[in-house]
């Protein structure tokens, strides 16, 4: 077993470095109160290869592999504790690498150059106002056929991006229901390039969020909107499992961009308990600090192999056969069940140590605690939503006490 990092693993690693620490690093507060990524950070994701980049070269992607996807989304959140760069990043590194596998070759070269280059945003729109993780029983969003267009009626809640979209143009990967049938099941569901900016019958929507502030959270409704029916991604009634690919992908890079952020908060505290004295001597003297930063350093260490065990897996098993969705599944619920919560617990022990001034905005732990939040209430899926996909993959799904939870 080896756990050292190729050449290239390497040199990718500290290009990212470099670039997030020099040009992302020293705006982050900006980013938090102006609540927007700078246009000029926007540029350099796109000049690094840090914009989906996960899409194959032709389309101006770095066609990178997960692994790599998971080293950059780990840097992005080591520079960035707000959140709000990696969340840009791993939204369109996950689901724009869905696009590239099941979007029409139309539709990506319309987009994709454009998303690679920062002038488009792609998003995914799944949750309703009725419940996230229960996609069969709170998915209403309808798109029925009218000749050869399709029409849409729903809404769409919690939705990152959609002010980007409105500004910059570009698509959400939106669910919507495609089969009546209510024996249907998963095979009612279908995958739609929706684009915001200058569709009829869209309404936007926008919430004042407790963090992240650089990267909006919204939602919009739809009423009577009109597609052409070459804005199907994949195939009809298969929408569901594309679905959960992209959840797989998107919660292994939520780990690998938690624990960036954590580790980069761990290295302040450290460094803070080192000058720090009380009783005349730095608190790091003291078991009381020294134990928990063992603890957390070691909960850290362990829920980063994990992380980069579940890219490895998706490296080795992506699209090989459906068998193999059991590895990858439970290997990315592990890593969103831990992470997130991980990082919320370190970043709350490491705001005692700071005391009184981690209560400001004079530290920044305070936009880590914020924006780290978001991936353990519900992100990608709640805590208790990973456990059941890695208690379906341990046990079978005849165990379980939810017909929504049938094996993709």
């Amino acid at each position: 077993m080896d756990f050292s990092w190729t050449d290239e693993q390497r040199l990718w690693r500290r290009a990212v470095r470099d670039f997030a620490q020099n040009e992302i690093a020293p705006h982050v507060r900006e980013i938090d109160e102006e609540e927007r990524i700078p246009r000029g950070i926007i540029d350099g994701m796109a000049e690094v290869g840090l914009l989906a980049p996960t899409v194959g070269e032709e389309y101006g992607g770095a066609g990178a592999d997960w692994t790599m996807a998971a080293i950059a989304a780990e840097e992005l959140g080591r520079a960035d504790i707000s959140l709000a760069v990696p969340v840009l990043y791993l939204v369109e590194a996950a689901w724009g690498f869905i696009f590239y596998q099941y979007g029409s070759e139309e539709l990506k070269q319309e987009y994709l150059p454009k998303v690679t280059r920062g002038e488009a945003f792609l998003g995914i729109a799944t949750t309703e106002p009725e419940g996230g993780s229960d996609i069969l029983g709170a998915c209403n969003t309808r798109a029925t056929k009218d000749g050869e267009d399709w029409l849409f009626n729903g809404e769409k809640t919690y939705i990152s991006g959609v002010r980007e979209s409105l500004d910059w143009g570009g698509i959400h990967l939106l669910l919507a229901r495609t089969e009546r049938d209510p024996d249907a099941g998963h095979r009612a569901f279908t995958f739609f390039a929706m684009p915001l900016k200058g569709t009829q019958g869209i309404t936007p929507t926008y919430f004042d969020d407790m963090g992240r502030m650089g990267i909006s959270t919204g939602g919009f409704a739809l009423d009577e909107v009109r597609l052409p029916a070459a804005h199907q991604v994949g195939d009809l009634n298969r929408g569901f499992y594309h679905a959960m690919e992209g959840f797989s992908a998107a919660r292994t890079l939520i780990g690998a961009t938690c624990l960036g952020a954590a580790r980069a908060t761990l290295d302040m505290g450290i460094e803070h308990i080192k000058m720090r004295s009380a009783f005349g001597r730095p608190i790091a003297s003291f078991e009381g600090v020294q134990f928990p930063l063992a603890d957390l350093y070691t909960e850290l260490e362990g829920t980063r192999l994990s992380t980069y065990k579940a890219a490895w897996t998706m490296d080795q098993k992506y699209g090989h056969d459906a068998a193999t969705h059991h590895d990858i599944a439970i290997a990315a619920a592990m890593t969103k069940l831990k992470a997130p919560v991980l990082g919320f617990k370190l970043m709350n022990e490491v705001a005692d140590w700071f005391g009184a001034m981690a209560y400001t905005k004079e530290c920044p732990v305070e936009m880590g605690i914020r924006g780290i939040r978001s991936y353990s209430i519900g992100a990608e899926g709640t805590p208790n939503i990973m456990r059941m996909i890695i208690a379906r993959e341990l046990l079978g799904q005849e165990f379980l006490p939810t017909q929504y939870m049938e094996k993709a």
